[in-house]
């Protein structure tokens, strides 16, 4: 008999499979990122409903936990207790947030594999999307992005001086001179970033066209650092949004 689990989790992608069932790609707390069958779900009538399977959707899971296959079926599925099924960003208004759900989403199926549960980034996700969370939603990619890194072992390297004023982005520390390196001003904006982030200093104040770049040169930093990252979309509609 196939054990099953229970654990918290996070919607991250979903394809059509067969005439009515779905394979949803869930990021879990307690067994990381699994694929899982939904029978009928796409069916008339369905007690699933796929309203519940929106891009980061937080739920209440009983999965079927069998390790010799890649993709197991889900027993139960219900909206998380306590908390709004899509959580939403208190300071921004419905545009934004879809715009802010996409992005995280997107970022979170780029970056993680199916390895091992990664129990303090899932509660970092879910802390970053509440309501009351106090980060406002203009620095909610920059701030995100970097604490993705971080719990995928790929944070730039905050060695800040002046003597090495630019970020390179190859290396991923600070220089004084590269072939890869951002320029001044970029640079010690993302300084600022870290120290915020990591360090728990007030947020930098910055331009839309300041956070844009930024924002642009970090997921080419990714794209640097992670062999599978590659063509993000949703920053566009992102930048469209955040103003």
């Amino acid at each position: 008999m196939i054990p099953t689990l229970s654990t918290p989790a996070l919607v991250l992608h979903t394809t059509a499979y067969s005439e009515s069932s779905v394979i949803a790609k869930i990021f879990t707390r307690q067994l990381g990122v699994r694929s899982y069958i939904l029978k009928g779900v796409r069916k008339g009538g369905s007690r699933t409903k796929q309203n519940l399977l929106q891009p980061l959707s937080y739920l209440d899971l009983v999965v079927y936990n069998n390790p010799k296959t890649s993709i197991n079926y889900l027993k139960e599925i219900a909206p998380h207790r306590g908390i709004p099924q899509s959580i939403a960003m208190a300071r921004a208004d419905e545009m934004s947030r879809h715009a802010l759900r996409f992005f995280m989403t997107e970022l979170l199926y780029k970056t993680l594999r199916e390895e091992e549960p990664m129990p303090e980034l899932f509660d970092y996700v879910v802390g970053a999307m509440h309501p009351q969370s106090p980060i406002p939603a203009a620095q909610l990619p920059i701030t995100f992005m970097l604490s993705v890194s971080r719990h995928m072992g790929i944070e730039p390297l905050d060695n800040y001086s002046p003597r090495e004023p630019l970020f390179d982005m190859l290396a991923g520390r600070y220089q004084y001179s590269g072939e890869h390196t951002l320029d001044g001003s970029t640079s010690l904006l993302l300084h600022h970033y870290l120290q915020a982030v990591d360090g728990g200093s007030p947020l930098p104040s910055a331009t839309l066209a300041q956070r844009t770049e930024l924002i642009n040169r970090m997921l080419e930093y990714f794209q640097l650092h992670l062999a599978e990252f590659h063509n993000f979309q949703s920053h566009e509609i992102l930048h469209s949004v955040l103003q």
